[in-house]
């Protein structure tokens, strides 16, 4: 942590005006430890002490909060990566400080258990004196305990953060907390948990509610992320929230439960239109909202929630991916991601930039197949006025300056120009852009997210992809299934049916859904979705559907050899060779017709220039 001997000193004066002198502390350490200092010596606490480990119960209590830990295994996975390289630990505690499950640097176990930072410890205040999760389940809110800060002498080795995580009435159902040694744990740590208890009341709050979810936000596309707002509602009534809903609501759990949900959205439920409604709060606020019906989601005590489907947790399987993505990319670490075309990996991007640290930036993303190569230059870099014939007036900032305090997403980058690539590397190392006619380089600050569907790595061994900017794009790789490998696919079928046939009262029969989740979808989610869309346009209202339409695909084409006993390698340069010439040399339409990348064209070309030479 920053700032440390000065924070050590104070510590150490606090420490001896509170047990050496019998005197307060305020001013020398943060309230929150004076209060509970406070409370462990009334409590009979010494601090030189702490008791054994209680163990008998843990299996029981682990069976008992399996709903929570179902909810909150995407979290852990994440931090697991995330604190495993900074000699930290994380844990996970119910509601009683009784530590459910760890995560973590291995060197960190054996420091962590000469204090019992260990399976089936119980740290609340009153077993373990001031720390960070005891301290947490009564303060109620995020907070840090550093060294000296803690209550007993043993304690001393370690600076912990952690973040109560509660239930939609506002109770707390557990506590997450990140632990190490005081010179090594992370700056951003309090941060980072409390994002990570957010997104898990998230989870669960859609996974316990009962009744239907109003979902809504200011800005729209925050729905349907972990920064949305949440209230259940049953009967007419707000039964139960997430912090955030009742922030964007200006209320607290004490007011608003057992309201009449008509009082907060100032008309009556039922006219609440539930694929999107714009709700005006009394104090002329406005928020975009939808409705989550009851009946797409699974509504049952927590406890229960570890034998259900992972449709019925609500936990999209790409979450643990997202969760470790965001916070490289929040550590400004560039994120590249990889997977076939139609996976989703534009919409990975913008969640990650809706859900990280430049959520109120821009989000700038940028074909690099699909722009032109002789605009590619210009449309990246922008231009001042007069820098070429045909330039507008005043120039044009470029794609890279309107990235600027946001998110830059570079698709299909593999197909990038050598040329442009330079450009770009020079762009990463030295964050300045040079416009094209300009002697003035503008300095930029984004995040970066990058994306392809093929090899870059072979790419460049091939000379297709410079080498040094796949290492500088490549900081954390992710990597996005087919839909064919998914396992929650036949849920995502009938999410994705479900959301464009709702108001018309469409059902899948099973047969349909048998023959959809079958389907090998070659196009992944961007074929699925155009699929459903067609069954949905085509559909009666109110009708079972029992056929969709799909391509057959188990009669197998004739190979290349089987008709024309031709070499691969042969029949491809003489594509490119007819194409290009059909193209009248243009490299990049080439490519496109083809369904290949710029750098094959310019192999057969340099090829070509070889053998004639």
């Amino acid at each position: 942590m920053s700032d440390m001997p000065v924070m050590v000193s104070r510590v150490q004066q606090a420490r001896e005006l509170f047990f050496a002198e019998g005197r307060s502390p305020d001013g020398w350490v943060p309230p929150h430890i004076t209060r509970s200092w406070m409370r462990c010596r009334s409590n009979g606490h010494r601090p030189d002490l702490w008791a054994p480990m209680a163990t008998a119960l843990v299996q029981a209590r682990r069976h008992d909060t399996r709903g929570l830990l179902a909810c909150a295994q995407p979290e852990l996975d994440g931090l697991a990566d995330h604190v495993a390289g900074t000699g930290c630990i994380a844990v996970i505690c119910d509601a009683d400080g009784m530590i459910l499950d760890e995560v973590g640097c291995p060197d960190f176990v054996p420091k962590a258990d000469r204090v019992a930072l260990r399976l089936g410890a119980d740290w609340s205040e009153s077993a373990r004196g001031t720390n960070a999760i005891g301290t947490v389940l009564i303060e109620r809110e995020p907070l840090a305990v550093l060294g000296g800060e803690h209550f007993l002498n043993d304690n001393a080795i370690l600076a912990c953060a952690a973040a109560p995580i509660f239930d939609g009435q506002g109770a707390i159902a557990g506590v997450l907390d990140m632990s190490g040694e005081p010179a090594r744990l992370d700056n951003h740590a309090l941060g980072i948990v409390r994002l990570a208890a957010r997104q898990i009341e998230h989870r669960l709050l859609l996974a316990t509610a009962r009744g239907q979810l109003l979902r809504f936000h200011i800005k729209p596309t925050m729905l349907g992320t972990p920064r949305e707002g949440l209230i259940a509602v049953e009967d007419g009534q707000v039964i139960a929230a997430n912090g955030i809903g009742l922030a964007l609501l200006g209320e607290t759990w004490e007011t608003l439960l057992g309201q009449p949900v008509e009082r907060l959205i100032g008309r009556p439920w039922s006219r609440v239109d539930p694929h999107g409604a714009l709700i005006t709060l009394p104090g002329g606020t406005s928020l975009v909202a939808t409705i989550i019906p009851a009946s797409t989601r699974v509504s049952v005590p927590v406890g229960e929630l570890a034998h259900l489907a992972p449709r019925a947790i609500a936990a999209d399987p790409f979450d643990a991916l997202l969760a470790q993505a965001i916070r490289v990319l929040d550590a400004g670490v560039p994120v590249l991601i990889s997977g076939e075309t139609g996976v989703g990996k534009e919409v990975f991007a913008q969640r990650l930039q809706r859900e990280g640290r430049r959520q109120a930036g821009p989000f700038v993303a940028v074909n690099c197949a699909a722009l032109p190569e002789t605009l590619i230059e210009s449309e990246l870099f922008g231009y001042d006025d007069g820098a070429f014939t045909g330039a507008r007036r005043r120039g044009a900032p470029g794609r890279l300056r309107e990235a600027h305090g946001g998110v830059l997403f570079l698709d299909e980058i593999g197909d990038m120009p050598l040329a442009m690539q330079t450009r770009l590397l020079r762009v990463l190392e030295t964050r300045e852009v040079l416009p094209l006619g300009g002697g003035k380089p503008v300095a930029v600050d984004f995040d970066l997210v990058c994306a392809s569907h093929c090899d870059l790595p072979r790419l460049a061994a091939e000379g297709g992809f410079r080498s040094d900017l796949l290492y500088r794009i490549a900081g954390y790789g992710v990597a996005l299934p087919p839909l064919r490998e998914r396992p929650d696919r036949r849920a995502l079928i009938q999410q994705l049916f479900d959301g464009l046939a709702q108001a018309r009262r469409l059902r899948l029969s099973c047969h349909a859904l048998d023959a959809l989740d079958r389907h090998p979808w070659p196009g992944n989610v961007r074929e699925l979705l155009n699929v459903l869309k067609t069954v949905v346009a085509l559909a009666t209202d109110g009708e079972c559907i029992n056929h969709v339409p799909l391509a057959h695909r188990d009669r197998v084409a004739p190979s290349v050899a089987d008709v024309m006993p031709v070499p691969l390698g042969d029949l491809m340069e003489q594509a490119i060779a007819r194409t290009l010439a059909a193209c009248g040399g243009r490299v990049a339409e080439t490519a496109r017709r083809l369904g290949v990348h710029r750098s094959t064209v310019y192999r057969h070309l340099a090829g070509t220039r070889t053998g004639s030479g």
